[in-house]
């Protein structure tokens, strides 16, 4: 007997509907114990990353105060043990970490009278790709202060040139010794713009500025400016303000 229309219609949607019961049970077969095993990966690997984020974080602070108390041990004179423990920190450290551990450990050296080690300790800092830019700087900086007398001025012309610029953080110190190292090769008509600028640049400190007055002028260039003693005299009122 022929289907009415009525009865085509729910039989299509019971076929269709059962196809579908089929493609899921299929699917499922095929596809279900695989879409389990990336749905527990999924939550293993957030859960590691929660853990590892839990643990940098529980590290770093071991880390800050493992710094915070060799500053308290060198400032209460015991010295003894820092270089390991600086070593350790170094070792196991972030970059951060690393380089502050290396600067002080160089800084030390320095006391001790160890200029070799203290020299090499800052060139560990500054040609370590790894260690942020700002300690990197510091550190060269550091090191050819004190290798200044003993290298070429070419060579302290070539490391510090790119800080030795108006507006550079470190624009005073590497300023200062790349102006000086102009001198040393007899080109004072370089160095005296450099000390010019750096007279006239507030960011420096007073002491760097003063001297670089003094250099521009005994160079036959006039860099006397009137906002040190305006400074120094706006810093006298407020302190007289009761």
């Amino acid at each position: 007997m022929a289907l009415k229309p009525a009865d085509n219609e729910t039989f299509y949607r019971e076929v269709d509907e059962e196809l579908r019961r089929e493609r899921l049970s299929g699917w499922w077969q095929r596809y279900g114990i695989a879409a389990i095993v990336g749905i527990l990966v999924l939550f293993a690997v957030i859960g590691g990353a929660i853990w590892w984020n839990n643990q940098q974080r529980q590290q770093a602070g071991e880390r800050g105060e493992q710094l915070a108390q060799i500053f308290k041990d060198i400032q209460a004179g015991k010295t003894q043990g820092l270089d390991t423990r600086l070593d350790q920190l170094a070792n196991e450290g972030s970059p951060g970490y690393r380089a502050a551990a290396l600067l002080t450990k160089a800084d030390l050296a320095i006391q001790a009278g160890n200029d070799t080690a203290a020299i090499a300790g800052f060139k560990s800092v500054a040609d370590d790709g790894d260690i942020p830019e700002p300690y990197r700087n510091l550190a060269l900086i550091r090191q050819t202060a004190i290798e200044y007398d003993k290298i070429a001025p070419g060579e302290v012309i070539r490391r510090l040139q790119p800080l030795a610029q108006p507006g550079n953080p470190w624009f005073g110190s590497a300023g200062e010794m790349v102006a000086g190292a102009y001198l040393k090769q007899n080109q004072p008509q370089r160095a005296a713009p450099i000390f010019a600028a750096m007279a006239k640049d507030e960011s420096i400190p007073q002491t760097l500025r003063t001297r670089a007055i003094q250099m521009a002028g005994a160079l036959g260039v006039d860099a006397v400016t009137e906002a040190p003693a305006s400074s120094g005299a706006a810093g006298a009122a407020k302190e007289a303000t009761p």
